[in-house]
């Protein structure tokens, strides 16, 4: 499959098998738990359809000019995938296997990792990456220490632009009906900035730690009032 991006020619192709991929640990350990936790929110709260993709430290390919190009996003969401899961085992090229992603996220780290880089001339720079060639709705930028996030989304020009957040101080993902925010708390023994999901009525969606709080609460709230109506409850 070929598409045209001003006088970039970008083409849909399976990564080669004997393709290396680069193997580098990640930049900290912040970077999985802050993936796993987005994710893990989906699946609870059943936004995750069993063709869905999400992908951590994973390379989304394209063909500029002939070459190959691989980023790997900290985290990224792909609606629906057409291709058995075995073949998007090492990696994922959209258009050719699936849906373009609506979202990728980039957590910054101590190290320069590029995310703002324009740079059109190979290898490509993500933030160009993103938005020409792979041409991503929403890119997310995160900063976990200080809890600064910027979302831009790709405007009718095709060009990012930096999004006001609401009220509430989150950004409505149109193409997965959810709010984006920063949230601040205790998870896997990490105390920081988090970020969170929350759907139209303004509800967050939960990790399963909070889930089973949760219906620990419900479950003593109901206990209480049976037996302030004199029934001694069972089990």
């Amino acid at each position: 499959m070929i598409a045209s991006t001003a006088t970039y020619e970008v083409t849909w192709e399976k990564l080669p098998d004997d393709f290396v991929l680069d193997d580098e640990p990640v930049d900290n350990i912040n970077q999985p738990a802050l993936a796993a936790a987005l994710t893990e929110s989906l699946e609870i709260a059943g936004k995750l359809p069993a063709n869905a993709l999400t992908t951590t430290n994973y390379g989304i390919c394209a063909t500029l000019n002939g070459k190959i190009v691989v980023k790997a996003p900290d985290w990224g969401y792909v609606p629906s995938i057409r291709v058995p899961r075995e073949e998007v085992k090492r990696s994922y090229t959209p258009r050719l296997q699936g849906d373009i992603p609506p979202i990728l996220m980039e957590f910054l780290s101590d190290t320069e990792g590029g995310e703002y880089s324009n740079k059109p001339t190979y290898p490509p720079g993500k933030w160009f990456y993103y938005e020409q060639v792979l041409q991503v709705p929403n890119y997310v930028i995160f900063e976990p220490d200080t809890g600064v996030i910027e979302v831009y989304r790709l405007d009718d020009s095709g060009r990012y632009q930096l999004q006001p957040p609401d009220g509430n101080n989150r950004y409505w993902i149109d193409e997965i009906s959810l709010f984006l925010g920063i949230w601040q708390g205790t998870k896997e023994n990490r105390t920081g900035y988090w970020l969170r999901w929350w759907d139209q009525q303004g509800e967050m969606l939960l990790w399963g730690s909070e889930l089973v709080i949760h219906e620990r609460q419900r479950a003593e709230k109901l206990a209480a009032q049976l037996r302030a109506a004199g029934i001694e409850p069972q089990g």
